[in-house]
């Protein structure tokens, strides 16, 4: 056995790993480290969210009989879920460009750019992968965002390639996979490392068929080299030989048997083995060992293009909290209150019995009877149940301030808040109290959709080659057509606004301010100096309606004389045919 040690001691330590991996692998770790506490508060939050009943939540520890949870913490994600994208995306025109010079601003340059986002970010799921970073916003308080360029093609039985996809792709991070400076200054200043798995076969064909990956062939060739002869060793080996895991995995005799390899994808800036600074490059790392690609960031930015979004920022720190973080504890309290007061319940109605002295064997039902000694007697230990209804209207104060907490209207959830209102009052009363909710929305959209957005456009100018066709829709006719574009179409200084939450939060204020002004005396007032037609465009503007053509200057006047024409036309051929005879027809 002390042989077989040694040998694999041997072989791997023979191995010599990449001192540039062993970095990249060591600031992982260090990273993943700082990580351990927002994990450990992550996975409590989980617990909750996804609990059938308290046995799967620290509530269960509690000595309650009954195990019941009310998921209001899940009730709350939901509800913040569904509005957050509704406000992110109100209607088909929440995407715009926004030229930085006259030449860039074009109607032809504004058409194109837009309709060929619109139709990639349609044909690669865009609102897919947004809802799962906006469940990430919610459940985590940090969502990450990538992007990369595709193209997706198979071949048919007579060889002919079909592409299913070609373009930009947003794709989502897990919170959990990703590592980074917590102290830096932002997020864009500090270097991130991505761990991903893959199998063996996985990584080479991808090195083989993805020459612009730039992968090292040879290199993962080292690494299933090192497999194949460390695979005649068994798990006592290794754990005698070498005392390393990796996450995931039990140990590196698991590791190397489960044809699976871990993978680190470092971006951004670093010093190699040699002391050369290397200023936004991308590494890649497989078994902490080797480096498998080491090349300069392709991005048009000069930084990395990876995305992230807090919802509550901390000072000093990069990892923001969720809007459920500090809910857990009131959810904690709440299932405690609901199984105190059902355990109560329980012992009211079917109370604990006192026994005195000797009594036989008894079943407790009506008009059953029990017998005992003289002495003997069976006294029912009664409850108080006023604690019930405490507990009741406790339960209920607390989802109250569960809701406001979290920073979700009472209001977008179609429950009104006491009192008579006007319809004005309402209004108000509604954007007061989404304030909060309405500045997350905001949030998000500027730090996660707008730069992942521009970095798809960006991803679209640096790869596309040849004519790509989009779906359009003219204004003028009304009608859909198909518009060709090329690389050059795209290339404009600008950039990318998504104004869904902005234009969502300002329409409302907007139309409400209009509504209370030409609903009081002033409107009266300055009636004689309002443009009505400059009036129209404003709604037409405010409530996204360009597209229907439905406001245009006088035009109801024009409509009503063409259907005065058309009336007065009907009228005369009746009035025609009134006075025309009616000749008799011979009987034959």
């Amino acid at each position: 056995m002390a042989g077989r040690v040694a040998e694999l001691k041997t072989l791997i330590e023979n191995d010599v790993p990449d001192s540039l991996a062993t970095g990249i692998a060591h600031i992982y770790q260090m990273w993943q480290s700082h990580k351990s506490g927002k994990m450990s508060d992550w996975e409590e939050t989980r617990q909750f969210l996804f609990a059938t009943d308290t046995r799967s939540t620290s509530t269960g520890l509690l000595p309650h009989k009954n195990s019941t949870t009310l998921p209001k913490l899940t009730q709350i994600r939901d509800n913040l879920h569904a509005n957050y994208m509704a406000a992110l995306f109100p209607n088909d025109e929440w995407l715009k460009w926004e030229g930085y010079s006259e030449e860039d601003d074009t109607a032809e340059k504004r058409k194109s750019i837009q309709a060929y986002m619109s139709n990639k970010l349609r044909q690669s799921g865009f609102r897919n992968v947004v809802s799962k970073l906006v469940y990430d916003y919610i459940d985590y308080g940090n969502c990450f965002g990538d992007t990369y360029y595709t193209k997706e093609s198979s071949e048919n039985i007579d060889g002919e390639e079909i592409v299913a996809y070609e373009g930009p792709r947003a794709y989502r991070v897990s919170p959990y996979d990703i590592v980074f400076n917590p102290a830096a200054m932002d997020f864009d200043h500090s270097p991130k490392i991505v761990k991903s798995i893959k199998t063996l076969n996985e990584l080479r064909a991808e090195a083989m068929e993805q020459p612009d990956m730039k992968y090292d062939l040879s290199v993962i060739e080292r690494a299933a080299n090192i497999r194949s002869k460390s695979s005649a060793y068994d798990a006592a080996d290794f754990n005698k030989a070498m005392a390393y895991s990796i996450d995931g995995f039990g140990s590196l005799h698991e590791y190397y048997q489960s044809g699976y390899v871990e993978i680190l994808e470092f971006q951004g800036d670093i010093a190699d083995e040699n002391g050369t600074f290397l200023r936004n490059y991308m590494i890649t790392v497989i078994d902490r060992r080797y480096v498998v690609r080491k090349v300069p960031n392709p991005s048009w930015t000069g930084k990395d293009t990876m995305v992230h979004g807090g919802w509550r920022s901390r000072p000093d720190n990069l990892w923001a909290m969720g809007p459920l973080d500090n809910l857990v504890g009131i959810q904690y309290r709440i299932d405690h209150l609901e199984n105190l007061k059902a355990d109560a319940m329980d012992k009211a109605v079917d109370p604990v019995k006192l026994i005195k002295g000797n009594v036989d064997e008894f079943e407790d039902a009506p008009g059953e009877y029990a017998f005992g000694d003289p002495d003997s007697d069976v006294v029912e230990l009664g409850k108080n149940l006023n604690g019930v209804i405490a507990a009741d209207n406790n339960i209920q104060m607390l989802m109250q301030t569960m809701e406001e907490m979290a920073g979700a209207p009472k209001q977008a959830m179609g429950i009104r808040t006491p009192g008579e209102k006007t319809a004005y009052e309402v209004q108000q009363l509604e954007n007061a109290s989404s304030r909060i909710f309405q500045q997350k929305a905001t949030d998000f959209e500027i730090n996660v959709l707008e730069p992942l957005l521009n970095n798809m456009l960006a991803e679209a100018r640096r790869n596309l080659s040849g004519v790509d066709v989009a779906r359009v829709m003219d204004d003028d006719l009304g009608v859909e057509g198909f518009l060709k574009i090329s690389k050059e179409d795209l290339s404009a200084k600008g950039k990318l606004r998504p104004i869904g939450a902005r234009h969502f939060a300002a329409r409302a204020q907007l139309l409400q301010n209009l509504n209370g002004v030409y609903s009081s005396p002033v409107g009266q007032m300055i009636a004689p100096h309002t443009s009505s037609i400059g009036l129209a465009g404003l709604v037409e503007d405010s409530l996204g309606l360009a597209r229907y053509q439905i406001y245009k200057p006088n035009v109801a006047v024009f409509e009503q004389m063409e259907t005065q024409k058309l009336m007065n036309q009907a009228q005369e051929d009746i009035e025609a045919q009134a006075m025309t005879p009616i000749e008799d027809e011979g009987i034959g």
